[in-house]
């Protein structure tokens, strides 16, 4: 299930959860709001995951966890730790990304 972050926690989400993917968007950004329903879906593929969307306007100390440069940038953490990241409009990408965590 996709969580979308109230508040600027991300850092603690990351230390309780042994893998997570987040979605860096904003609510401006077309490609965001394509990829999101997307993310959605997909969350639901997968045990053992955290799947959180955050808003990179909104949440500037979660936005500094991984190098967001461009909108959408899809991130994923292991062990509280940083692993890979992408900035995609293709769902196949996402899905690389996700496969990259969830079989290790």
């Amino acid at each position: 299930m996709l969580q979308e972050l109230e508040q600027d926690n991300l850092k603690e989400i990351i230390a309780d959860n042994d893998k997570v993917i987040v979605q860096y968007g904003a609510t401006w950004c077309g490609n965001c709001r394509i990829m999101k329903p997307k993310m959605k879906r997909l969350s639901g593929d997968y045990e053992g995951i955290t799947f959180l969307y955050v808003d990179a306007e909104k949440l500037p100390e979660s936005r500094k966890l991984a190098e967001v440069n461009n909108l959408p940038t899809f991130a994923s953490f292991k062990g509280g730790e940083l692993i890979n990241q992408t900035q995609t409009n293709k769902e196949a990408n996402l899905k690389e990304l996700i496969d990259e965590i969830a079989n290790n």
